[in-house]
Protein backbone atom coordinates (compact mmCIF):
# COMPACT_ATOMS: atom_id res chain seq x y z
CA UNK A 1 0.00 0.00 0.00
CA UNK A 2 1.52 3.20 -0.81
CA UNK A 3 0.93 6.97 1.09
CA UNK A 4 2.52 9.89 1.19
CA UNK A 5 1.55 13.51 3.02
CA UNK A 6 3.22 16.62 4.20
CA UNK A 7 1.68 17.71 7.54
CA UNK A 8 2.80 21.17 9.45
CA UNK A 9 3.54 20.28 12.65
CA UNK A 10 3.12 22.21 16.30
CA UNK A 11 5.99 23.84 15.57
CA UNK A 12 5.39 25.06 12.03
CA UNK A 13 7.60 22.47 10.49
CA UNK A 14 6.98 19.99 7.66
CA UNK A 15 6.43 16.69 8.35
CA UNK A 16 6.19 13.90 5.72
CA UNK A 17 4.91 11.29 6.04
CA UNK A 18 5.37 8.05 3.68
CA UNK A 19 5.50 4.29 3.19
CA UNK A 20 8.84 3.18 3.51
CA UNK A 21 10.14 0.93 0.81
CA UNK A 22 12.83 -1.23 0.85
CA UNK A 23 15.31 1.72 0.70
CA UNK A 24 14.59 2.16 4.13
CA UNK A 25 15.50 -0.89 5.44
CA UNK A 26 18.42 0.22 7.84
CA UNK A 27 16.51 3.85 9.19
CA UNK A 28 13.55 1.79 10.08
CA UNK A 29 16.00 -0.58 12.03
CA UNK A 30 17.67 2.60 13.84
CA UNK A 31 14.35 3.97 14.78
CA UNK A 32 12.89 1.15 15.67
CA UNK A 33 16.01 0.35 18.11
CA UNK A 34 16.37 3.74 19.09
CA UNK A 35 12.36 4.07 20.22
CA UNK A 36 12.61 0.80 22.02
CA UNK A 37 15.47 2.19 24.33
CA UNK A 38 13.62 5.27 24.92
CA UNK A 39 10.77 3.80 26.45
CA UNK A 40 9.17 0.68 28.42
CA UNK A 41 5.54 0.70 26.71
CA UNK A 42 6.69 -0.74 23.85
CA UNK A 43 6.20 -4.50 23.17
CA UNK A 44 10.18 -5.40 23.05
CA UNK A 45 13.58 -4.31 24.15
CA UNK A 46 15.99 -3.89 21.18
CA UNK A 47 17.76 -6.84 21.63
CA UNK A 48 14.71 -8.95 21.22
CA UNK A 49 14.50 -7.73 17.52
CA UNK A 50 16.82 -9.89 15.40
CA UNK A 51 16.20 -8.11 12.03
CA UNK A 52 18.81 -6.71 10.11
CA UNK A 53 18.39 -3.70 7.62
CA UNK A 54 18.12 -6.55 4.79
CA UNK A 55 15.04 -7.75 7.10
CA UNK A 56 13.60 -4.32 7.36
CA UNK A 57 14.23 -3.62 3.66
CA UNK A 58 12.28 -7.08 2.70
CA UNK A 59 9.51 -5.73 5.30
CA UNK A 60 8.97 -2.33 3.96
CA UNK A 61 9.08 -4.10 0.28
CA UNK A 62 6.37 -6.14 1.21
CA UNK A 63 4.34 -3.41 3.11
CA UNK A 64 4.00 -1.85 0.20
CA UNK A 65 3.21 -4.47 -2.24
CA UNK A 66 -0.06 -5.20 -0.01
CA UNK A 67 -2.98 -3.91 -0.99
CA UNK A 68 -4.10 -4.02 2.94
CA UNK A 69 -1.34 -3.50 4.79
CA UNK A 70 1.60 -0.73 5.39
CA UNK A 71 4.44 0.60 7.47
CA UNK A 72 4.49 4.50 7.48
CA UNK A 73 7.38 6.30 7.94
CA UNK A 74 7.73 9.93 9.78
CA UNK A 75 10.31 11.94 7.83
CA UNK A 76 11.52 15.42 9.17
CA UNK A 77 14.57 17.64 7.65
CA UNK A 78 15.58 14.27 5.74
CA UNK A 79 15.59 12.08 9.09
CA UNK A 80 12.82 9.40 9.71
CA UNK A 81 11.89 10.38 13.45
CA UNK A 82 8.94 7.74 13.81
CA UNK A 83 7.08 4.99 12.57
CA UNK A 84 3.76 3.60 12.40
CA UNK A 85 1.71 0.73 10.82
CA UNK A 86 -0.87 -1.73 10.07
CA UNK A 87 -1.15 -5.43 10.35
CA UNK A 88 -4.23 -7.77 9.58
CA UNK A 89 -5.36 -9.90 12.19
CA UNK A 90 -5.71 -12.56 10.16
CA UNK A 91 -7.09 -14.14 7.03
CA UNK A 92 -9.88 -16.16 8.03
CA UNK A 93 -13.33 -14.86 7.33
CA UNK A 94 -14.00 -14.46 10.91
CA UNK A 95 -10.96 -12.22 11.67
CA UNK A 96 -10.15 -10.86 8.33
CA UNK A 97 -12.20 -7.55 8.88
CA UNK A 98 -9.38 -6.58 11.68
CA UNK A 99 -6.39 -5.28 11.51
CA UNK A 100 -4.07 -4.24 14.30
CA UNK A 101 -2.36 -0.47 14.70
CA UNK A 102 1.17 0.34 16.02
CA UNK A 103 3.26 3.05 16.71
CA UNK A 104 6.61 4.56 17.66
CA UNK A 105 8.03 8.17 17.65
CA UNK A 106 11.31 9.62 18.71
CA UNK A 107 10.92 11.03 22.25
CA UNK A 108 13.42 13.75 21.04
CA UNK A 109 10.10 14.80 18.85
CA UNK A 110 6.89 14.21 21.15
CA UNK A 111 4.74 16.55 21.44
CA UNK A 112 4.91 17.90 18.03
CA UNK A 113 1.88 16.38 16.60
CA UNK A 114 4.13 13.45 14.74
CA UNK A 115 2.04 10.74 16.85
CA UNK A 116 -1.28 12.38 15.93
CA UNK A 117 -0.29 12.70 12.80
CA UNK A 118 1.03 9.07 11.86
CA UNK A 119 -2.74 7.71 13.99
CA UNK A 120 -4.57 9.73 11.75
CA UNK A 121 -2.59 8.28 8.49
CA UNK A 122 -2.99 4.79 9.68
CA UNK A 123 -6.79 5.44 10.09
CA UNK A 124 -6.87 6.51 6.42
CA UNK A 125 -5.17 3.01 4.88
CA UNK A 126 -7.20 1.36 7.04
CA UNK A 127 -10.59 2.67 5.80
CA UNK A 128 -9.02 2.61 2.15
CA UNK A 129 -8.01 -1.17 2.84
CA UNK A 130 -11.78 -1.64 3.73
CA UNK A 131 -11.28 -2.90 7.21
CA UNK A 132 -13.86 -2.18 9.84
CA UNK A 133 -11.90 -2.39 13.09
CA UNK A 134 -8.73 -0.67 13.95
CA UNK A 135 -7.52 -2.15 17.08
CA UNK A 136 -4.68 -1.47 19.31
CA UNK A 137 -3.18 -2.37 22.71
CA UNK A 138 -1.61 0.54 25.62
CA UNK A 139 0.23 0.51 28.51
CA UNK A 140 -2.33 1.81 30.86
CA UNK A 141 0.38 4.27 32.68
CA UNK A 142 0.79 5.52 28.97
CA UNK A 143 -1.79 8.67 29.53
CA UNK A 144 -0.70 10.94 26.83
CA UNK A 145 -0.99 7.98 24.11
CA UNK A 146 -4.50 6.68 25.51
CA UNK A 147 -5.45 10.77 25.09
CA UNK A 148 -3.91 10.69 21.90
CA UNK A 149 -6.23 7.55 20.58
CA UNK A 150 -9.73 8.60 22.42
CA UNK A 151 -9.26 11.87 20.97
CA UNK A 152 -9.10 10.02 17.80
CA UNK A 153 -12.08 7.85 18.05
CA UNK A 154 -10.62 4.82 20.10
CA UNK A 155 -12.53 3.23 22.54
CA UNK A 156 -11.72 1.00 25.19
CA UNK A 157 -13.43 -2.26 25.67
CA UNK A 158 -11.21 -4.35 28.28
CA UNK A 159 -7.76 -4.40 30.06
CA UNK A 160 -5.12 -7.20 31.03
CA UNK A 161 -3.87 -6.48 34.40
CA UNK A 162 -0.68 -8.65 33.72
CA UNK A 163 -0.33 -8.45 29.91
CA UNK A 164 3.67 -6.83 30.36
CA UNK A 165 6.17 -8.31 32.96
CA UNK A 166 8.57 -5.46 32.52
CA UNK A 167 12.02 -5.70 33.35
CA UNK A 168 11.83 -2.20 35.44
CA UNK A 169 8.47 -1.74 36.84
CA UNK A 170 6.85 -5.15 36.96
CA UNK A 171 3.45 -5.92 35.98
CA UNK A 172 2.07 -3.23 33.24
CA UNK A 173 -1.49 -3.02 32.91
CA UNK A 174 -2.67 -3.12 28.83
CA UNK A 175 -5.57 -1.23 27.64
CA UNK A 176 -7.26 -2.56 24.82
CA UNK A 177 -8.55 -0.44 22.38
CA UNK A 178 -10.48 -0.25 19.16
CA UNK A 179 -11.95 2.08 16.50
CA UNK A 180 -14.80 1.06 14.09
CA UNK A 181 -14.30 2.05 10.60
CA UNK A 182 -16.82 3.08 8.31
CA UNK A 183 -15.84 1.33 5.40
CA UNK A 184 -17.26 -2.13 5.10
CA UNK A 185 -15.72 -2.69 1.38
CA UNK A 186 -13.04 -5.15 2.37
CA UNK A 187 -15.71 -7.58 3.78
CA UNK A 188 -17.56 -7.56 0.15
CA UNK A 189 -15.00 -8.18 -1.91
CA UNK A 190 -13.30 -10.78 0.21
CA UNK A 191 -16.25 -13.26 0.64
Amino acid sequence: MEYSSTVTLKDGRACILRNGTASDGQALLDIFNLTHTQTDYLLTYPEEHSYTSEDEAELLRRKTDSVDEIELLAELDGKVVGSAGINCVGRKEKTRHRVEFGISVDKAYWGLGIGRALTVACIECAKKAGYTQLELEVVAENRSAIGLYESAGFVEYGRNPKGFLSRFTGWQEIVLMRLELENGEYLEKNR
